[in-house]
């Protein structure tokens, strides 16, 4: 096998394709979500409503994630993932001219469904092309380059409909998404490593249905579901909070809301190195609790609260996704992309219920209705992290 090594123009070329790779995937996922209280005013609808040209996108990745790594075995890693950037770029030009919401919904469900390619296969690329010492610093560019592209996509998204339309701002994602497609296509080598095999659906449903019987990691798709439900839910609906009464933020200011984000990188790090020393269950049930108490901190009305509980719910989410994610590779004795594939199913489902449902909260209790839905789902994940605790083996598949 001819593995990349660090150092070389092959490992740059990887690094800087997947890197934009995975700011044009979560740029482009995001992208409405600071447009939901825009949506209402425009097309006269409720936040619930508004809520789906999100959430209808999440759910068609969940699904297609399932199917993406499979396609790829088939028809080629490179091959997937460029069709996956090159119709992301397209769709969200497409979106930006959508008449109207229905049609913008279509235009997004088709964008859901075409993102799926480069998240599901990406790790799957790096595993099988670069080599186990250099590893570690291609994961966390790409990673990077996802938790970057959602933030910066959220304040272009912001800056930009502040200062035009809505319709601008999804058109300078467009472009932007098009140039790092290009860019994607032309740099990344192609797979050295990789054999073709036919395409084998059966095969990946019995394997999905071994995972789904083994109960600790129903567990843990199920804390991923609440965890992501609860994130998303926040940050779908504190564009209403920060732009409405009492503190009528613009939404160039709303949006950098979102530069809160950056709090994740650390979390996930710092969360990680303590689970190490001071075991998992701890850690985890921790880092929920920081995600609870954030949520709570932002019912105390005023701006400088309401910034800082952002920014201890975000700190303990990424934490407690990582540590969840990451447990799943040890809990799963075999197929582990499989394992992951419905964990990001769960995930991205918990984000599409959630976010979606939690419109119906804010209709009648506006932000109380939203942190009291986040506080029920975080207590579910903190009961499921405990029984999850008590399974055995302890000493292999739990610590």
């Amino acid at each position: 096998m001819d593995y990349v090594q660090r150092g070389t123009k092959a490992f740059r070329q990887i690094n800087l394709a997947l890197f934009v790779g995975g700011f044009v995937t979560f740029a482009n996922l995001y992208c409405t979500q600071p447009l939901l209280p825009v949506f209402s005013k425009e097309f006269h609808l409720s936040p619930t409503v508004s809520s789906l040209s999100l959430s209808v996108t999440t759910t068609a990745l969940a699904i297609f994630m399932l199917v993406a790594g499979s396609l790829s075995e088939a028809f080629g890693r490179k091959s997937v993932m460029a069709v996956s950037m090159v119709g992301t770029s397209l769709l969200s030009l497409l979106a930006a001219g959508a008449p109207n919401f229905p049609l913008l919904l279509v235009a997004r469900i088709m964008q859901g469904i075409v993102l799926a390619g480069l998240p599901a296969i990406a790790m799957a690329y790096l595993a099988e092309e670069v080599d186990t010492k250099s590893l570690g610093v291609a994961m966390g560019l790409y990673i990077s380059g996802n938790s970057i592209g959602g933030m910066a996509g959220r304040i272009i998204i912001g800056m930009v409909t502040s200062a035009s339309s809505w319709r601008t701002a999804l058109l300078v994602i467009g472009v932007i998404s098009v140039v790092c497609s290009l860019i994607f296509v032309y740099v990344l080598p192609a797979s050295k490593n990789f054999t073709s095999r036919p395409l084998q659906l059966t095969s990946l449903v019995g394997t999905m249905w071994h995972h789904l019987h083994d109960i600790g990691l129903l567990y843990l798709f199920l804390i991923g579901f609440m965890l992501m439900g609860g994130f998303v839910t926040f940050f779908n609906y504190i564009g209403y909070l920060l732009t409405g009464t009492p503190y009528h933020l613009s939404q160039a200011i709303a949006g950098w809301i979102f530069v809160i984000y950056i709090t994740g990188t650390f979390s996930s790090t710092f969360m990680g190195r303590l689970a190490d020393r001071c075991g998992r269950r701890r850690v985890m049930w921790i880092a929920i609790t920081i995600m609870l108490l954030g949520g709570l901190i932002t019912l105390i009305p005023t701006i400088y609260t309401v910034i800082l509980g952002a920014g201890v719910f975000t700190f303990g989410f990424f934490g407690a996704h990582s540590l969840a994610s990451s447990w799943v590779g040890r809990r799963a004795t075999s197929e582990h992309a499989q394992a992951s594939a419905l964990y990001l199913f769960f995930y991205y489902v918990g984000s599409s219920i959630g976010g979606t449902s939690g419109g119906e909260l804010w209709t009648l209790m506006n932000w109380p209705g939203i942190i009291a839905m986040i506080t029920v789902m975080l207590i579910i994940a903190l009961y499921l992290a405990h029984r999850l605790s008590a399974l055995y083996p302890k000493q292999l598949r739990v610590k």
